[in-house]
Order: structure tokens, then sequence, then C-alpha cells
């Protein structure tokens, strides 16, 4: 008798000569849905795990099989949400209903699948009711006798009604009794729900968790939890708010107690996961005129344990800029929040700067405070006292300036985003009125930087943007006005197009090369950006600027204009910037300019 050994190379190549039957790829995915509402069909069709399947090359019989079984659920769901309330759903794998195949018994192959849904006629609100609901409960519009029964509208409505009663003070309002009833021979909806309010509480305690290097005192300061006051939901998003503005924390989490302490105290649980102590970032802008760029930010968020945040900032411009020297700024910043209110941000600066610039060489130091104040998520102001020192030299000779000044902002935000903005508006309005010692005047100086957006189309690719600038300087004789409160235009944040702070005035007529800032200013920019794809976009911008200054009869010319196209890509979180530029008007530039940078140009 013949003995044969089976190695394991053996075992290979004996399965390899086995023949097994080939795996068959998915043939014919058919989805009908009957009644021609195009709407409907629309929304079953997003609704469809098959279809998304299918759209990503899902071959699989075993993965097509679960989305089939999945697929029935799904589509009932969408067309509840449309108010059809008796669909008949039916999924066919090669000719057999995917419900009735038991998992065990799950094809090993599938070439077709056929979905076919009857929605069935339209339902609409007979009752919608919620009761009892807080004074002032606005329920949605659609939510109403006669009106199409969409489920969604539900769950708005109840939504709607809990956050009425939260908002005064009932935090543990809840759902008493939900009767929801589909009347099919008359296509009706009744839904009848009723509401129970509970206890109007009051904030009880803080309880904080997950410090460490942070001081518990502090956090609980700067939370500003209106401990032993009526409860109210936006007071509690408001005291996670002002926690994450800190940068010390990289999570919080504001929950409510399950039970209330009696009387009426709800306790709130903060929990906290702190962020690394020190922070570094580096940047870079270029253009082909102002050159180039460079700057270092190095912060530590906790200095003393009480959030207090110390920023060391420095930046080299105009590297290689054909019409001025390099610059050089270096800042120091100590900002404690919550000092006096739980809003209110107190900061110290020290600044020092060299600005070798084309009309002047300024060596200017400053020190100040100031207060920021947080009304709301949109509106935020400051007052400030700053001292600044400046020597400046030009044609004319050498100034030494000083000045005590008291700098007034407000700031209005409504934008989507800060870096890319398609919707909103932002208005930064600024007052500052200054005392000049020695040869330097007092006055004031005023500056406005407003814009808008707007954004059309059904995916928001078109967006049409706004920027209008201005400013003026009052009280002072030009000369005897500090040079950082003039005004200049030209440039990636004026005109572009136009060489960096290439438009001022010339006061004096015997020397036509001589220029000076303006004590008077205003710059306009219009863009068009439009996107090419989820990650790519261009632009078409123009910008103009202006600057005179009162009681001077300058020669050169008082304004400029610019245009250009511009590239973008997005990056998630901003996009890159391209824009080439070329003037259009006036006599303060010539040639093509390119700017390059992150986020938006304003």
């Amino acid at each position: 008798m013949a003995r044969f050994r089976l190695t394991s190379l053996g075992i290979a190549l004996a399965a390899a000569c086995i023949a097994t039957p080939s795996a068959q790829a998915l043939e014919t995915l058919a989805f009908q849905v009957s009644g021609g509402n195009d709407d409907l069909e629309d929304t079953l069709r997003r609704a469809s795990l098959l279809l998304a399947a299918e759209s990503e090359g899902e071959t699989e019989a075993q993965d097509l099989y679960g989305a089939a079984r999945s697929e029935y659920a799904r589509l009932v769901a969408a067309a509840y949400g449309l108010g059809y309330y008796s669909p008949v759903v039916s999924v066919l794998i090669d000719g057999r209903e995917a419900a009735g195949i038991a998992p065990l018994n799950a094809p090993a192959t599938i070439r077709r699948i056929e979905v076919r849904v009857d929605p069935g006629p339209a339902f609409v609100f007979g009752a919608a009711r919620i009761a009892p609901l807080a004074p002032g409960t606005e329920l949605p519009e659609g939510f109403a006798a006669g009106r199409p029964a969409e489920s969604g509208l539900i769950r708005s409505a109840v939504s709607a009604a809990v956050n009425g009663w939260r908002g005064v003070g009932f935090a543990k309002v809840a759902t008493s009794s939900e009767n929801i009833v589909a009347d099919h021979a008359r296509r009706v909806l009744n839904a009848d729900i009723g509401l129970n309010p509970g206890p109007r509480l009051r904030f009880g305690r803080l309880a904080i968790k997950g410090i460490d290097r942070m001081s518990e005192r502090r956090t609980r300061k700067i939370a500003g939890l209106p401990e032993g006051e009526t409860y109210d939901p936006e007071e509690l998003e408001r005291s996670a708010e002002r926690l994450r503005r800190t940068g010390v924390f990289r999570s919080v989490t504001l929950e409510e107690d399950e039970r209330v302490t009696s009387p009426d105290l709800l306790g709130i649980t903060a929990t906290l996961v702190e962020e690394k102590t020190r922070r570094y970032s580096l940047g870079a802008e270029i253009s082909s005129a102002e050159g180039a760029t460079l700057s270092a930010l190095w912060m530590h968020r906790n200095l003393l344990g009480g959030a207090e945040r110390l920023t060391v900032s420095g930046e080299v411009a105009n590297l290689g800029a054909s019409n001025s020297g390099v610059d050089y700024v270096l800042g120091v910043t100590l900002d404690r929040p919550a000092t006096l209110t739980a809003d209110t941000t107190l900061s110290f600066h020290i600044d020092a700067a060299r600005l070798d610039e084309e009309d002047y060489l300024s060596n200017t130091s400053a020190i100040g405070a100031t207060f920021s104040h947080i009304f709301s998520q949109q509106l935020s102001a400051s007052v400030g006292v700053d001292y600044s020192y400046s020597d400046v030299t030009d044609d004319t000779g050498a100034y030494i300036y000083r000045t005590l000044r008291l700098p007034l902002g407000v700031i209005w935000n409504t934008r989507d985003e800060d870096l890319d903005a398609t919707e909103g508006h932002y208005v930064d309005a600024m007052l500052t009125p200054f005392v000049g010692f020695g040869d330097t005047d007092s006055g004031g100086q005023l500056k406005l930087d407003a814009r808008a957006y707007r954004s059309f189309g059904e995916e928001r690719r078109v967006t049409f943007a706004g920027r209008a600038q201005a400013g003026a300087v009052f009280g002072s004789d030009l000369y005897a006005t500090p040079r950082d409160l003039l005004f200049y235009s030209g440039g990636g944040g004026t005109v572009r197009g136009q060489p960096y702070q290439s438009l001022g005035v010339r006061p004096d007529p015997a020397d036509e090369d001589y220029k000076i800032g303006g004590t008077e200013f205003a710059a306009l920019s219009l863009e068009a950006r439009v996107g090419v794809t989820k990650k790519i976009g261009v632009v078409g911008f123009v910008d103009a600027g202006y600057v005179s200054a009162s009681g001077v009869d300058s020669s050169g010319d008082d304004f400029h204009a610019g245009a250009g196209l511009g590239l973008r890509y997005d990056t998630g979180f901003g996009p890159i910037r391209v824009d080439v530029a070329t003037p259009v008007s006036g006599d303060t530039g010539d040639g093509v300019q390119i700017y390059v940078g992150i986020g938006q140009s304003f």
C-alpha cells in the first residue's frame, strides 16, 4: 500500500487546485419610488445605505447584505420625516426579500438588488398640542393642524417647549405623556404631548474636577457661575465659554447634577482637562513689494496658576522690500482674565520697535494697560492707558514724540468664521485721545474698520465681501503728531497692487519727494470669492485708497486704486491666500504685486 506525505507546500498546492466559485460583482442596483414626488425621492435616495455603498464602490456581498437589511428602517424614517406614515419598502436581493434571508444564509454573491418604495399618502397634523408651555415659548410654525405632519417638526416642537421651561429656571422639565397616533383612513397624524416642568431651580455649588496646575479659586472666579441665582442654560454656556477662552483647558464640560439638592439647588460639575502650559508658533508672509515678514511667538498659558497668560512676540518685516528698510518689533504682554468681573481681562504690555520706512526712521517704545470686556459672543469693548515715546528722523530733521493715550475700542463681530467668513459683519471702531508733551501736540485719532459678507447659491459657493476703512486725526498739527497716528495707504492691508505705504501727503511744495502720513484716510475693498471645488477657490478684487491732510496743499495724488485675481486653497484651519494685483489708478505704483498669506485678505 502506497503512502503519501502531504507537506505544508503540498497543502497549499492542493488547495489551489480545488475549484471554487468566483465572487460575482454587483451588476445592478435599481431604486424605484412611486408617486412622482421628486423631493421625496431625492430625500429617500440620500438616506439609502445601498446607494451610498454603490457610490463608494462597495462590492463585498456581506457588506451589501448588511446594508440591504438596514435599508428598511432608514427609508421608513426618511419617509416619516416628510409626513408619509404608511410607506411600503421592499428590498430584493436577486429576487428574494432581504428581510426574509437569515444572517446564517446570507448569499455569498449578489448580482442584482432592487429597492422599491411606495410612500403612500402624505399625512397632515390633526391635533398638534404640547402643554403646558412656559410664557413666551414659540413652537415651530409648521407644528399646527392642517400642516404637513413631518416627524422632525414634532421633535423640534418638543425641543422648543423643553427649552422654554429651562430658559425660565425649570431645569428638570420632562415629557409626562406622549400620544402620537396616525389615522390612516383620514391621513391625519395626531400629536398630543404633555410636559412636567418640575420645580424652578437655582444654581448650586460648582464642583471642579481635573485641575492640577490651575488654582481652584481662580477657576471658580473665571467660570463666574452665578451660584444661588435662578438656573439659566445661557449662563451655564457662558461659564463654559469663559473657561475655554483662557486657553488653559483642552476640554471643558459642565454637567448638571442628576438630583436636586434641597430645597431647590441644582449642582454643576465642571470636568476639565488642562492644556500644556507653553505654546510656540512661527509665521511667514510674503509680498513682492513689501518683502517677507517673519514672526514668532512664545506663550505661557498659566504663569501663576490663575490662567495668567504671558506672551512674548517678535516680528521682522520688510525683508527684501523695494521701498523701505527692515522693521523690527518686539512685544511682551501679560493677560489676567476675570479681573473685576468674570468677563473682564486686564492686560499689561511693553513694546519696542525700530521702523525703517521709506520716508522716516523711527525708534519707538510704549508701555500700558488695558481692560477688555466681553458683553456677548458678538460684542466686546476695551479701554486703556498707554505712554508712548518715539524718536523719528526724516529728510527735514529729527523729532521726539511723547504722548499719554487713552484708547477706547468697540468690536462687533457676527462673522461665521474669522479666517474665511461667508456671512455676517465685523466692525472695529477705535477712538484714541492723546496728550502730548514737549513739542508734541494734544488731540485725538479715530479709526473705523467695517466688513460685510454675503453668500449665494445652494452650496454657498459664491461670496461677496466688502470692507470700508476710515480714519482721522484731529486737534494736532501735522508735524507735531506722532507718525504712528498718521495714515498711509498701499499694500496688502489697504490697496493691493500699490506699494506698501506709497500714498501719503507731500506738504512741502519745494520738495516733491518728501512724503508724510495724512490726517484723513479712507479705503474701500470689494471681493467676489467663488468656490471651484471644496478645497480650491478663486477671487476677483478691487481696492481703492485716499489720504489727505487738513490745511496742507499736497503736491502729490490723494487717491489710488488696484485690482487683481487671487487663488485660495482650504487647509481646514484657514485658506492659503495668493493674490496678484496691479495698479489701475494713481501714480504711486507700477507693475504687478504678489501677496501670499494664511486666511482671506479680510
